[in-house]
C-alpha cells in the first residue's frame, strides 16, 4: 500500500526493510524524476491523493527503476531488453544487506559527494551472482554499496551481451564486475568458479515457476492484488446481469522475465537441489553459499538436503517488504 508522508514522498508500507535499506523511507518521485526526467510522465496521483507510478505498467517500474539506480547508486543508463526481469530494487538491496551483515561488514558510509554509498571495509570482499539476468542487479548494488568485486554468471548470452553494456556505459563498474557464460544448463558453479578461485559469498534468485503458464498465473494474482491495493476492479457481464471479478484475465508481466528468470523444469525446488548438491563440491572455494527461497514449502527440505550434505552451519534469514514474506537459506562447509 502506498500513503502520504510528505507532499513530495510516496511511502511503500516500509516495515521489515532493512535498517540499512536507502528506501526504507519510501519514494521521492519528484527527486526521482529530476535525476531521471523520463520518469516523470509516469509519475501521478493515485485515488488517495498521493504521488506514485502504476507499478502494472512494465514501462513504469522500468523508468522507476532506472532512476532509483542513477539517484541513489550512481548507476547511469540502466536498461534492459523488453521482456526482461525488471527486479524491485528495495527488496534487492535488502538481500545484500543481509549478505553484508552474515560477511560482518560494516556499514557503508554515508558521508559521501556522491549519492551512492561505499563500504570502508578493508578487505575486498568477492561475490558469485548466479543466473545473474539481463539486469545485472545484486552485483550492481553490491558493486556500489560495498565496492565488493563480483562476477555475475548466466545461461543466455543475450542477458550477459545486455549486463556488458550497462558496465560499459558505467566506468566505475570495469575491473569489478566480471561476466561469465554458463555453457552447460546442467550445471550451476561447474565451468564458472575456477580452479584455484575462491568466493567470499555466492547469491541467487531461483527461477520461481515450473513453466511459462504458471509464471503467467502469478503475474494474474498479482495485477489483481495491485488493482485491489488501488480501489479497483475490473467488471464482467453476463446474461443474468453484472457480476464482478477482480482477478484480470489476460496479464503483461509487469515486472518482466523471460524463461531461466521466471521458470525452469521443477520450478524453485529442483532447482534449489541442484544448487546446494553441487555447492557441496564446490565446498572450498566458497564461504558462504546463499540462495533466496520464496516458496515456503521448499524450506524444509532443501534444509534436510544441506544437513545432510555436511554443511557445519545454516542459516534462514527473513526478509519481509510490507505483507511479503521470503527468506534467505545461507550455508557454509567451511
Amino acid at each position: 500500500m502506498l500513503y502520504r508522508n510528505n507532499k513530495n514522498q510516496t511511502n511503500l508500507n516500509r516495515k521489515g526493510l532493512h535498517q540499512r535499506n536507502l528506501h526504507r523511507q519510501g519514494y521521492d518521485l519528484p527527486a526521482l524524476a529530476k535525476s531521471y526526467p523520463p520518469l516523470a510522465e509516469y509519475v501521478k496521483a493515485n485515488t488517495h491523493g498521493n504521488l506514485s507510478v502504476e507499478f502494472a505498467d512494465p514501462l513504469a517500474v522500468k523508468a522507476l527503476n532506472t532512476a532509483l539506480l542513477e539517484h541513489y547508486y550512481d548507476i547511469i543508463d540502466w536498461d534492459i531488453p523488453e521482456g526482461a526481469l525488471c527486479p524491485p530494487i528495495p527488496g534487492r538491496a535488502d538481500y545484500i544487506h543481509y549478505i553484508a551483515e552474515l560477511l560482518g561488514v560494516d556499514e557503508p558510509s554515508r558521508n559521501l559527494p556522491s549519492s551512492s554509498l561505499i563500504s570502508t571495509q578493508p578487505k575486498k570482499i568477492t561475490l558469485l551472482d548466479i543466473g545473474t539476468g539481463a539486469n545485472g542487479i545484486y552485483p550492481l548494488l553490491a558493486s556500489q554499496i560495498y565496492g565488493w568485486h563480483c562476477v555475475g554468471s548466466d545461461i543466455n548470452t543475450q542477458s550477459l551481451e545486455s549486463v556488458a553494456s550497462i558496465i560499459s556505459r558505467n566506468a566505475k563498474l570495469k575491473g569489478g564486475f566480471e561476466l561469465r557464460l554458463q555453457s552447460d544448463k546442467n550445471h550451476i558453479f561447474d565451468g564458472i568458479i575456477r580452479p584455484d578461485e575462491f568466493f567470499d559469498v555466492s547469491v541467487c534468485n531461483p527461477p520461481f515457476h515450473a513453466s511459462e503458464s504458471e509464471a503467467t498465473k502469478g503475474s494474474l494474482i498479482k495485477l489483481s492484488n495491485l488493482a485491489r491495493n488501488r480501489g479497483e476492479e475490473t467488471i464482467s457481464r453476463t446474461n443474468s446481469g453484472e457480476s464482478r471479478n477482480t482477478i484480470p484475465t489476460t496479464a503483461t508481466l509487469n515486472f518482466g522475465g523471460i524463461e531461466a528468470e521466471l521458470w525452469c523444469n521443477g520450478g524453485e525446488r529442483m532447482f534449489l537441489k541442484k544448487l546446494i548438491k553441487e555447492s557441496c563440491v564446490y565446498s572450498a572455494q566458497c564461504r558462504w553459499f546463499t540462495s533466496l527461497v520464496s516458496k515456503a514449502d521448499n524450506v524444509k527440505p532443501a534444509k534436510k538436503l544441506i544437513r545432510k550434505l555436511g554443511a557445519i552451519d545454516l542459516r534462514e534469514i527473513e526478509m519481509k517488504q510490507g505483507n511479503k514474506r521470503t527468506r534467505i537459506l545461507a550455508w557454509t562447509f567451511i
